[in-house]
């Protein structure tokens, strides 16, 4: 559901430098503040329909009272049209964080019908993937322990939904998010019904998945 690996986030953010920025200036003021943060790269399979996209990232930041989180921030958005599939970039404290991602893992289960989804990119679920990276003050371990934490919320608030994990929550194998991806036949699977997860039911049809680069998440829609 949510894995980690050491050198992912700096390959991922290659591919968006203000990301790379943010999380720049966040790790060097949070570690003098002595924050333990840490960050989510959340993958959801809607760019076209703008609100959507909004919506779940709204839904990251708000606490149960509606009122704005203190402690989290979205500190980017990056959609593309064609994939259909965009990047919402969550940091929080790493106490909170989990709780952020499942709220907005949440909305996004509630507005995106993967029935009629269409895009370049392949991709399982609605939400397809929620990789989670250390800040400042904590280590991948830690960020194991969110996602694995994660992961169990979402099968309770979720139902039908399934989990599979990578990286440090992927214990005690610890697979990248790679190799998870071939065993599943990611780019080329048909028929879902075979998919084995970590956790919850075998999906019917196309599902997401969730990772810290530690492990990563299905939902079946």
């Amino acid at each position: 559901m949510l894995p980690f690996r050491k050198e992912t986030i700096e390959d991922r953010t290659l591919e968006y430098p203000e990301e790379r920025k943010d999380m720049t200036k966040i790790t060097m003021s949070s570690s003098r503040l002595g924050l333990r943060l840490a960050v989510c790269l959340l993958n959801i399979s809607e760019a076209r329909r703008k609100y959507i996209v909004e919506n779940v990232a709204k839904a990251a930041l708000l606490e149960t009272n509606g009122q704005k989180h203190p402690e989290v921030s979205v500190l980017n958005i990056f959609s593309d049209q064609e994939y259909n599939r965009s990047v919402i970039t969550i940091a929080a404290s790493v106490a909170e964080l989990g709780n952020s991602i499942l709220a907005a893992c949440l909305e996004a289960f509630q507005s995106i019908d993967m029935e009629v989804q269409e895009g370049i990119h392949p991709c399982l679920g609605a939400v397809d993937l929620i990789p989670i990276y250390p800040l400042s003050g904590i280590g991948v371990e830690e960020c194991g322990a969110v996602a694995r934490s994660l992961a169990e919320n979402l099968l309770q608030g979720v139902p039908g939904c399934s989990v599979f994990l990578f990286g440090e929550a992927d214990l005690p194998e610890k697979r990248t998010l790679v190799q998870r991806r071939k065993q599943l036949g990611w780019f080329t699977r048909r028929d879902f019904s075979a998919l084995k997860p970590d956790l919850g039911v075998a999906p019917a049809r196309r599902c997401g998945l969730t990772g810290h680069r530690v492990p990563r998440l299905q939902h079946r829609q």
